[in-house]
């Protein structure tokens, strides 16, 4: 496993964009991305964003074949800078559309009060190149880093639209403890470590 540094930020986005570019069905990233004929570009803005995200307040795991990555927050260290202030005006104006944006702040606060209000460990998104699908991968990539993390104080909570994502985050030792279907299609929220009780 590699811990990926910001040099590292075209190849990411360049994995995720290929995983979850090819996606039309009710997922959390469809739901974010405003459908229209720049779908491509504005995937590519929300993958960025999130790989800085990760880059400013947690880290970025990538296969030692650097074909597959998991990108993880401490949203407990995501306090106020410009920087992030400049890059969620940037998802809001050329991802999400600023008439989707009380859309997508609501499904935040639906996803929202299932976490903790203190500290905890969140995986936010992880992808595999469309030539590995299939291969061990990107399974072997989270085994490595929640066996990094199984063993840390901190409560590990993913929320996921995948059934697929589900049932291999299950493998690592996540558990569902609940699922959202306020949305048009459901969440499923999972947690390793501590028990946490939804707010």
């Amino acid at each position: 496993m590699i811990r990926a540094t910001r040099k590292d930020r075209n190849l990411v986005i360049d994995i995720l964009v290929e995983a979850f570019g090819p996606l039309d069905e009710d997922s959390s990233i469809n739901f974010v991305v405003k459908q229209d004929d720049k779908r491509m570009k504005r995937m590519h803005v929300l993958m960025g964003y999130l790989f800085d995200k990760a880059i400013r307040t947690g880290e970025v795991f990538l296969s030692d074949n650097r074909a597959s990555c998991l990108l993880i927050t401490f949203p407990h260290t995501d306090k106020f800078s410009i920087a992030k202030m400049l890059s969620n005006l940037k998802l809001a104006f050329h991802c999400i559309g600023i008439e989707r944006v009380a859309k997508v702040l609501k499904r935040q606060k639906i996803i929202q009060r299932n976490y903790p209000k203190g500290a905890y460990i969140r995986p936010m998104i992880f992808a595999v190149k469309n030539e590995y699908k299939g291969t061990v991968t990107s399974a072997k990539l989270l085994m490595q880093v929640f066996k990094d993390f199984r063993n840390n104080e901190l409560p590990i909570i993913v929320d996921t639209a995948s059934e697929e994502h589900v049932r291999l985050y299950q493998k690592f030792g996540l558990k569902v403890f609940n699922k959202e279907e306020g949305l048009g299609f459901p969440i499923y929220l999972l947690r390793m470590n501590q028990v946490v009780s939804p707010l």
